[in-house]
């Protein structure tokens, strides 16, 4: 198994136009995505056969994609149908392999491996398009790591330091949690949160009742966080995307803000909005911080008991990098404390 033969968000559908050309890259590989003439995503490799110039800064006509160099044309299966120095009637079998592509959720997925297996799939958006239920979606670069992004977006303790007063204050609450891994996840139910939720917490939790809280980790970089707060529920969904091959510290993250807060919903979206947005972009300051260090120091790291979630995720995503099936991993669960 490898990191090549899971699913990675290239962009939302509504990005990719028709008569438009959008480049991307995931892990390492540089892609040009367009709309073919039956109007479906398609995604090439970002280089013309003929010298290799980049397909993503040509145009689009009638469906195909047009090198802004020579001005080869290919449809979406990546087969050259026109070479404007050849005349009309030359064959030549010249194809570009296209990547597999599929639109779900209003996001638009790759995956490099052609031959990667079936079982496989995209990460299906809880709730999405669901009546009462209402989504926002962000998109950020992240100076760092897939693995240190994922870590961050499941760690509990960060929120008091790095969001406070807005996400969480230093308050010494104690908090318990069972961390459970199997068949590729890291899963953690915490128990005992109650006041410490930061601005909101007069809406969210006005009587102080317990929070049901988990947090989810999907191989290789889906992390999925759920607030059950009385008839609120709020629900963060983070894909990150490695554009670099060795993961060296370039992360695409897109977030979904997914939430039903009833008669609120409509009025809630700009807060929510501006929420989420203020707590990422305080995110993003403290991972490339970390990221410096880094790369200064090493990654020699001291953990506490909370960070046996951590050391789940690293063991999935190393068993992916030594090519193995993390889902093979055995089973376990622990029951930790700490305080926030």
């Amino acid at each position: 198994m490898h990191f090549r033969d899971f699913w990675y968000v290239l962009a939302e559908s509504a990005e990719v136009r028709v008569g438009h050309v959008l480049a991307r890259s995931v892990l390492g590989e540089r892609l040009a995505i367009f709309r073919g003439a039956d109007g479906g995503v398609a995604a090439l490799p970002d280089r013309c056969l003929h010298r290799n110039a980049p397909l993503s800064i040509g145009c689009v006509q009638n469906g195909e994609l047009v090198c802004p160099y020579h001005g080869w044309h290919y449809d979406a299966g990546g087969c050259v149908t026109h070479i404007p120095s050849q005349a009309p009637a030359t064959e030549h079998g010249h194809r570009l392999p296209p990547l597999d592509v599929c639109e779900l959720d209003g996001y638009v997925y790759v995956r490099l491996k052609r031959d990667a297996p079936d079982a496989i799939t995209p990460w299906r958006m809880r709730h999405y398009g669901e009546r009462g239920w209402h989504h926002i979606r962000l998109r950020n670069y992240f100076a760092n790591t897939v693995t240190n992004c994922v870590e961050n977006f499941i760690d509990v303790p960060h929120t008091a330091f790095v969001h406070t007063g807005i996400f969480r204050s230093p308050k010494g609450e104690r908090i318990a949690a069972t961390v459970t891994r199997a068949d590729g996840t890291v899963h953690v139910s915490y128990r005992n949160e109650r006041a410490n939720l930061g601005t909101w917490r007069w809406f969210l939790n006005p009587r102080g009742a317990e929070i049901r809280h988990t947090d989810s980790f999907l191989v290789p970089n889906i992390t999925c966080v759920i607030y059950e707060i009385g008839a609120h529920t709020f629900i963060i969904t983070s894909q990150s995307v490695p554009t670099k091959a060795d993961d060296g510290g370039d992360t695409l993250v897109y977030t979904d803000l997914t939430y039903n807060f009833g008669l609120f919903n409509a009025m809630a979206r700009p807060f929510v909005r501006w929420y989420g947005q203020r707590v990422i972009d305080q995110d993003v300051v403290i991972l490339a911080a970390q990221m410096e260090n880094i790369r200064c120091y090493g990654a020699d790291f001291r953990d506490t008991p909370a960070d046996i979630i951590h050391r789940c995720v690293d063991s999935l995503r190393q068993a992916i990098t030594r090519g193995e099936d993390p889902c093979t991993l055995p089973p376990l669960s622990r029951e930790i404390e700490f305080y926030v």
